[in-house]
């Protein structure tokens, strides 16, 4: 009687050990942690992974997108740095969604259902001090090609602020393929052609600037916003009034980000060729403190490395996307920030595909060069970097050059 018992308790354990996950128990959880942050309303993914109903439909191609590591999207390579923003699943996760499609994709006890992520409706970065607009209702053609459309937007602040948070609304997302803020001085003339005049961001994949505690953007008394939009039709006329709201520092910070950029605007890709290469490299005239990089090229984009170059010759690759897809900007946000010593240097390598293998491909029989369009290119390796706050870094490192 006693090995029977035992036996059957072994049997109860194996079969709970092997039992179906459910989506309640199981899968919620996974998509609560790595989805829903885009896959929910009013959002950028095109469907909502918010509820059972939501997701049923979706199973086997989430199970397909899971196992292919096409999502969640993550084009960094693993074998360089560590990422506080990396999105991508661990084997366990991959093989409990794949366990759970295989099962039926059974919804299970509305009982285990976790909460839902809590997120600010609307804004990510919470109730914004400011809100800002691009100054007008664009109106956005149902076809054809809209060139890049530049406004133009007066700050009104009198004085220095600090910006610890930024966030960009696009109103019309169906429309808008990226949204850049630049900042210009009073005269509306460029701050540093080196960079430093990036305020903020926003394209599918790209998250909300919300710094660390102690560290914010100088935004100087006068300064005239730049709104760099792109437009792209969708299939009907629709009107755009993009907006973007900004968090102030209620104290002053210790540290000022910057956003610079190492880019090449002079190449030339010879057409039909599958791997061009492309250089671009930043030194640095004193010490800062890295925490994060954002590649970007267009369609002929093929893969983008970053090596820091220390000043006694040591070399360490920082950030490597071997697989660029310009359908996804994204920006990788280092754990720890990195402490670069003066005298090194930030070394870009891009390649590009120009040839008939590369389906994204606009035209594999036309020499490409420099330009705003997607079927022009572009080679830029931004980074995101922090000094200790205190003087004007921006304007004296361009009087310096």
């Amino acid at each position: 009687m006693i090995r029977i018992t035992f036996f059957a308790a072994m049997s109860v354990s194996a079969a709970c050990a092997y039992a179906a996950p459910t989506f309640t128990k199981d899968v919620a959880p996974i998509l609560n942690r790595r989805c829903v942050e885009c896959h929910r309303r009013g959002e950028a993914a095109p469907m909502a992974f918010t509820s059972y109903k939501e997701v049923r439909p979706w199973a086997k191609a989430i199970r397909e997108a899971v196992l292919l590591s096409r999502m969640p999207v993550w084009l960094a390579d693993p074998a360089h740095g560590q990422f506080k923003n990396e999105r991508r699943l661990t084997q366990a996760e991959k093989d409990t969604i794949a366990r759970w499609v295989d099962e039926g994709a059974p919804e299970g006890d509305p009982k285990h259902l976790p909460d839902a992520p809590q997120f600010v409706e609307g804004w990510n970065i919470g109730k914004p001090d400011v809100v800002f607009d691009i100054g007008a209702d664009y109106e956005v053609p149902a076809s054809g090609v809209v060139p890049y459309r530049y406004f133009d937007v007066p700050s009104n602040f009198t004085e220095d602020t600090w910006v610890e948070a930024a966030e960009i609304r696009p109103n019309q997302r169906q429309v808008v393929h990226h949204v850049i803020v630049f900042m210009r001085d009073a005269a509306g003339k460029q701050i540093a052609k080196e960079g430093g005049d990036l305020l903020v961001g926003w394209a599918p994949g790209e998250e909300p600037l919300i710094l660390e505690p102690g560290t914010a953007k100088l935004v100087k008394a006068g300064t005239r916003f730049r709104i760099q939009m792109h437009y792209t039709p969708a299939g009907k006329p629709v009107k755009d009034r993009t907006y973007f709201g900004l968090r102030f520092a209620r104290k002053p910070p210790g540290r000022q980000a910057i956003v610079g950029r190492a880019l090449n605007a002079r190449f030339r890709i010879p057409p039909l060729d599958p791997n061009h290469e492309v250089r671009a490299d930043w030194k640095f005239d004193e010490p800062v403190e890295i925490y994060g990089f954002m590649p970007h090229m267009h369609l002929r984009g093929k893969d983008f490395k970053y090596t820091l170059v220390y000043p006694d010759g040591r070399e360490q690759v920082v950030l490597n996307v071997p697989r660029y897809d310009f359908n996804w900007q994204l920006n990788y946000v280092l754990k720890e920030p990195l402490r670069v010593p003066a005298g090194s240097r930030l070394d870009c390598v891009a390649h590009f595909d120009n040839s008939r293998n590369n389906k994204a491909n606009p035209d594999p029989a036309k020499e490409v060069r420099w330009g705003d369009q997607t079927w022009e290119e572009m080679m830029i390796g931004w980074f995101s970097y922090t000094l200790p706050a205190g003087r004007d870094r921006i304007q004296a490192r361009a009087a310096e050059r």
